[in-house]
């Protein structure tokens, strides 16, 4: 007898463990109709030959052997996140293609899905490439004290129940992020944000949860319940315009606050420039090329005295131009992209990826620096 189509009442739950390289998945399992029926549960791997199997609505297939995906190995060897933030909205697939070969022509391994989760298809396209994810839900724009309210919290809850359904068996996402700069210096936010950071963790206990800050470290209300403390900041473009030689300073200041209070990892989560292509001026001055190169330079200057302590990643804000609504403040869209919006790079791309693939070459060789692939000779030029 047909007992009916099955129903998966949660997706399979891939686990890793790190020494002995076996695969787990657990599984359970609803079936609709009647309760005659002969059940038997196959794992396939890429060529669709069976690594597993197992009989019955709940179990545990063991995949001995497996090839762990190149993020997990960051628990045996510490790895540094560096890359850009790349808008999701909409899909298409020859711009995501095209995308994520020049995150690989950069020697990028990281994005955060800036401000809401991205179609499955970017999820699976990290798997495949080796690109980490840190997760964001669609909690931006709680910037006042009537948002921090119990519906509100409630609602909150709900969405990352759905995205850690959704994306927990990805094994590119290594972080979850609740919020983006939401007003965390109020009371309430920070009840507000312990609950949802607390409820995320019971959902997935195996990964770091997170929220992005531009709050004072002094008055955070949400960072002492966080694993990892993101930051934005855009020193010399949001003020002190033009001020290039204070970013190292200020840089400084800001990682030192943070980890003297809260004693934990920091990730530069946000930080760039706007940027009109072609516009160039000696010395450089706002919205040029050389502005952004320069902004970039100097971050990168103050990053790399941290980075090698407690600072686990810098990620710049945008991948690409986008277009926004008008407003005195934007020229024909948002322009911190590296890319145009016809993703032709700006100067700042060669710059980057100069720094990016020689950390990759630190981080794959760490006991000889010195020992640097050539990138003509890199898989990914």
């Amino acid at each position: 007898m047909d007992p009916g189509p099955a129903h998966k009442s949660g997706a399979e739950d891939w686990q890793c463990p790190f020494l002995c390289h076996r695969g787990l998945v657990n599984y359970q399992i609803s079936v609709k109709g009647s309760n005659l029926f002969k059940l038997e549960v196959r794992l396939l791997d890429a060529e669709n030959k069976v690594v597993a199997n197992g009989t019955g609505t709940q179990g545990q297939l063991k995949v001995p052997g497996v090839s762990l995906w190149w993020p997990y190995l960051m628990h045996e060897r510490p790895a540094y996140l560096y890359s850009l933030e790349i808008r999701g909205k909409g899909f298409d697939w020859p711009l995501l293609v095209k995308d994520f070969n020049l995150l690989r022509w950069l020697g990028a391994n990281a994005f955060r899905t800036s401000h809401y989760p991205y179609a499955e298809e970017v999820m699976q396209m990290c798997d495949r490439y080796g690109i980490v994810v840190i997760d964001e839900c669609p909690g931006v724009g709680l910037a006042l004290p009537q948002f921090f309210n119990n519906v509100s919290l409630h609602h909150h809850m709900q969405v990352m129940e759905e995205v850690v359904r959704r994306d927990k068996n990805h094994p590119a996402v290594v972080m979850w992020s609740v919020a983006n700069e939401p007003a965390s210096h109020l009371e309430s936010a920070g009840y507000y944000l312990k609950m949802v950071i607390a409820h995320t963790k019971s959902l997935d206990p195996s990964r770091p949860v997170t929220f992005v800050s531009n709050s004072n470290y002094a008055a955070d209300k949400g960072a002492p319940y966080v694993d990892v403390i993101c930051l934005n900041s855009y020193y010399s473009w949001y003020h002190d315009y033009g001020h290039l030689e204070l970013i190292q300073l200020q840089l400084a200041t800001q990682f030192e606050n943070w980890y003297k209070k809260y004693q934990k990892p920091i990730i530069q989560s946000e930080y760039g420039a706007e940027t009109i292509a072609g516009f160039h001026q000696d010395p450089p001055l706002m919205f040029t090329e050389e502005y952004q190169k320069s902004l970039l330079e100097q971050y990168h200057l103050g990053l790399d005295q941290k980075r090698r302590k407690y600072v686990v990643g810098e990620l710049i804000w945008n991948f690409a131009d986008f277009m926004t609504e008008q407003s005195p403040t934007r020229v024909l869209g948002n322009k911190k992209g590296i890319f145009t919006r016809q993703r032709q790079p700006k100067s700042a791309a060669f710059l980057l990826r100069e720094r990016y693939w020689k950390i990759a070459n630190e981080t794959r060789y760490p006991h000889s620096v010195a020992k640097s692939q050539c990138l003509e000779n890199s898989p990914f030029t």
